[in-house]
């Protein structure tokens, strides 16, 4: 049943191309108390940040 209301939900678009189904008591979760630790590592790496990036005009929006 998670299977074929996840596939209802999330492939309307046709973009889905594997859809995982765990238990809710498999999930875990970062502690809002380790966002130092856990994530500063990251955030001396600006280059990840897609305002990093230059978009040619020629592009146009995206």
């Amino acid at each position: 049943m998670a299977l074929q209301n996840a596939r209802d939900l999330y492939t309307r678009r046709g973009e889905g191309v594997s859809i995982w189904a765990v238990p809710s008591n498999a999930i875990v979760a970062s502690s809002p108390e380790d966002i130092g630790p856990f994530f500063e590592p990251s955030n001396d790496k600006v280059y990840r940040h897609p305002t990093f990036y230059q978009i040619p005009d020629a592009i146009g929006h995206m």
